[in-house]
Order: C-alpha cells, then sequence, then structure tokens
C-alpha cells in the first residue's frame, strides 16, 4: 500500500492537506477560499471533499475526516486494479449492447451518465472502454466487438511513431494568450485551421480554414506537398483575397507546417496561436468542419486530385448548408449579418 506523502503539492493529496482542509471546511471556510490556502484548484477540494459519503444512512450529517479520505486514497491507489468492466456484469452487459449498435465509447460514456445519473457504478469513461477491447489482460469485453468502432481495427494505432514525434516551432506563441473576447465569437475574423490528409502513399493534404463565429470555410490547395513553405504560400493568397478586419487571429495545432507562421502573420496581419499539445478540442469548430469534409475527401485517397476549383465548390457548398448552432442560417448568411451589423451599428442614423 503506498505510504502517504508527508508534504504537499504532488500531485495527490496528502495527509497533512487532508488534515487541514478537516479543520478550515469545519471551521465555515469555502470550498475556494480553502484552494487558495493550500495552492490547490477548488475542484481538487470539491473532489475531496465528496471522496467520503456526507450524510449517514439515517441521514444526519457526516463530517470529513482526514483520515477516513487518506484511507480511501490509499485504497484506490493499489495497483494493479481490476477493470471496471470485468468485475461489473451489469455494465459490461450495457456496454456491448450500445457497441454492437455502432455507438463510439464516447458516446456510449456520455449517454451512460445522462441515463444513470444517480448510479455511479454504471459510469465508466470512453478510454475505459478502448482498453477493455485492446489491452492485454484487460479485455473485459469482447474482442468482436472492435468491428463496431469508426476504425475497425483490430489493432490499436497510434497517431504517430517515436520518429515522427513534432518538436516545437521556434516563437510560437500559446493559445493561453489569445485574446479572451476571440471566446466569444461574437466579432467575425477569427480563424482556426488544420490539414486533412491523405493517403500516406500520395502525402497529399489540403489546408481547411473555419471562420469561428459563423463557421464559414475556405480550403487551401496544396498540390504538391504540404511543407512549411507551401502552406505559407497557399494561405497568403487565400487570405489576403479577405479584407483586412475579416483577418484578426488564426489557431493552428502544434504540426510542422506551420514553421512560417511569422511569414505568414506578416503577409496577412493575422496574429497567429497554437493549441496545447494533443488537444483538439481547442480548435473545435476546426475539428467539426473536417469531419463534415470526410464526406468529400474520404480518408486514405489521394487528395492532390483535387484541383483549387473543386474546393472553393466544396467550401461554398459547406458555406450555404444551414447550420443548427446558427438558427438554421447558413455560414454565408451569418458572415454577411455580422459584417452588415458591424458597419450598421444599432443607433447609429444612416444617410440614403
Amino acid at each position: 500500500m503506498p505510504k502517504a506523502q508527508a508534504g504537499g503539492q504532488g500531485r495527490y493529496l496528502c495527509l497533512a492537506e487532508r488534515e487541514e482542509i478537516a479543520v478550515l471546511y469545519a471551521g465555515g471556510m469555502s470550498r475556494r477560499k480553502i484552494a487558495e490556502r493550500l495552492g490547490r484548484d477548488p475542484s481538487t477540494i470539491s473532489r475531496e471533499l465528496k471522496r467520503i459519503p456526507q450524510r449517514t444512512d439515517d441521514g444526519h450529517h457526516r463530517p470529513y475526516r482526514a483520515s477516513l479520505a487518506q484511507a480511501d486514497a490509499d485504497v484506490k491507489a493499489r495497483r494493479p486494479k481490476e477493470a471496471k468492466l470485468a468485475t461489473h456484469l451489469a455494465l459490461r452487459r450495457v456496454v456491448q449492447a450500445r457497441l454492437k449498435e455502432n455507438h463510439s465509447p464516447e458516446q456510449i460514456a456520455a449517454r451512460l451518465r445522462e441515463d444513470f445519473p444517480d448510479d455511479p457504478e454504471m459510469w465508466v469513461s470512453p478510454e475505459t472502454i478502448y482498453q477493455s477491447l485492446y489491452v492485454q489482460g484487460r479485455g473485459a469485453l469482447k474482442r468482436e466487438l472492435v468491428k463496431h468502432l469508426r476504425t475497425g481495427r483490430g489493432l490499436r494505432k497510434p497517431r504517430r511513431t517515436e520518429g515522427e514525434r513534432r518538436g516545437r516551432i521556434p516563437d510560437m506563441v500559446n493559445i493561453s494568450e489569445r485574446p479572451k473576447e476571440v471566446e466569444d465569437r461574437a466579432v467575425p475574423g477569427d480563424w482556426e485551421g488544420d490539414l486533412i490528409l491523405g493517403s500516406a502513399e500520395s502525402g497529399s493534404a489540403i489546408g481547411t480554414l473555419v471562420e469561428r463565429a459563423t463557421g464559414f470555410v475556405l480550403l487551401l490547395h496544396l498540390r504538391d506537398n504540404h511543407t512549411a513553405a507551401t502552406v505559407a504560400d497557399a494561405m497568403t493568397r487565400k487570405m489576403t483575397e479577405l479584407p483586412q478586419h475579416l483577418r484578426r487571429t488564426l489557431t493552428w495545432d502544434q504540426g510542422r507546417e506551420m514553421a512560417g507562421h511569422a511569414r505568414i502573420a506578416e503577409a496577412t496581419g493575422l496574429d497567429i496561436y497554437f493549441c496545447d499539445p494533443h488537444s483538439p478540442w481547442q480548435r473545435g469548430t476546426n475539428e467539426n468542419t473536417n469531419g463534415l469534409l470526410r464526406q468529400y475527401f474520404p480518408k486514405g485517397t489521394d487528395l492532390s486530385r483535387w484541383g483549387p476549383g473543386y474546393l472553393d465548390k466544396v467550401a461554398t457548398e459547406l458555406n450555404n448548408r444551414p447550420r443548427k448552432r446558427l438558427n438554421w442560417r447558413t455560414p454565408t448568411e451569418a458572415l454577411d449579418k455580422l459584417l452588415s451589423d458591424q458597419a450598421n451599428p444599432p443607433g447609429v442614423a444612416t444617410t440614403a
């Protein structure tokens, strides 16, 4: 059994911190104040205070006790752990049934919380489902169920081999420094971008740019390769077709194709920011759009066969497709409205 840490500020709370939490919470201090006092995140304190049920079976309040919480933490830290899907028959049956209906592990995990809100024993993470399918020794689920996953692979494939790991791009600015108003999506001109890749044999790719407020799409034709120079040239040509006020910011992942970001910024006036590694949700609008584009450009195909005219046609089709998040307006209509509102703000009279 792991020993309790003597000092604080490790990854996990130690006994001394738990004792301080018990004293401060009993004294009426709020979770947020306790977090500030200990230098911890407020969510850490909130989860800790929920570690032991706060009411007894007869409904009386049970105070938080550091010794009980530490004992619970020690038990849960034991390794190796038994796989939850191997020991919980009812949960395993539900997960297997939903996999057979071609639900993804993420969809299953989310719906379990909706369908069993008061029963945490019926909750499971997407990663646990994947491990139960793929990892030897944790294979609680029937192996043939992998055919119901979107990839249908019998083996789990890493995104990149060790030799393909991305290095740090010089002088990049992290997304944490991006202006907070970009999150509001109230003003057009903030873009997210990425590449969709073709077959490994062709080495082909298409650049995708999506405006955050409206979902308006631009596609970059990368005929021969997707090196930093090629991407910089294509992006500069496409973005400089737009008026300056629609070129505020661009958010991209840390792919080497953006090593020429300084050149792009100088030519277009864009402020360019880079996501954290392995954080595609930080440019979720672009991720969603790339999924839509796979209807036109399936995975594993040679994307170099499509010329700039066809890419513009696909972009136009997407930009004229009604979107639920836009109250069923199209991205083109939404962009036009935002630009019109900017040109004619409320309360400002226009002259004939």
